[in-house]
C-alpha cells in the first residue's frame, strides 16, 4: 500500500516539476527575460543577509512548531517558509534585476507552484 501511494506521489511530483518548468521557459521566452543572478549585482549582500535571517527565524520557530505537535502546524509552517523565501527572491529580483522582467517569470512560477502546494496540503494531508 505504501509503495504504491509513494510511487503515485512521486510521479505527481515529477509531472509538477517539468509542467512548472515549462511554464517558466515559455513566460521567459514571451517576455524575453534573460536570466542573471542577483548575486551578480550589488543586491548579493541583500540576498545572503536576508535569506540568513529569514533562516534563522524559521528554525526558531520550528521549534514552538514541534512543541505544538500538531501536522497541521507543521504542515502549514512548511508552506509559509516557502511563501516567504519566494516573497523575498521576487523583491530581490524586482529591486535589481527590474529591467529584465525576471521577477515576472519568478512571480507568476511561483503563484502556480503555491496554488499547487495548497492543493496538495488540503487533498493529502486533511
Amino acid at each position: 500500500m505504501w509503495r504504491g501511494l509513494i510511487l503515485r506521489l512521486f510521479t505527481i511530483l515529477i509531472i509538477l516539476f517539468l509542467l512548472l518548468f515549462l511554464i517558466e521557459k515559455l513566460i521567459e521566452k514571451f517576455l524575453g527575460v534573460k536570466r542573471r543572478r542577483i548575486s551578480e549585482t550589488p543586491g548579493k549582500s541583500v540576498d545572503r543577509w536576508g535569506r540568513t535571517i529569514i533562516l534563522i527565524i524559521f528554525l526558531v520557530v520550528y521549534f514552538f512548531a514541534l512543541t505544538k505537535g500538531s501536522v497541521d502546524t507543521l504542515k502549514w509552517y512548511w508552506v509559509l517558509f516557502l511563501t516567504v523565501l519566494a516573497g523575498f527572491q521576487i523583491i530581490l529580483e524586482w529591486k535589481y534585476l527590474k529591467e529584465s522582467k525576471q521577477y515576472i517569470s519568478t512571480l507568476i512560477s511561483s503563484t502556480i507552484c503555491f496554488i499547487f502546494i495548497i492543493f496538495f496540503v488540503i487533498r493529502f494531508y486533511n
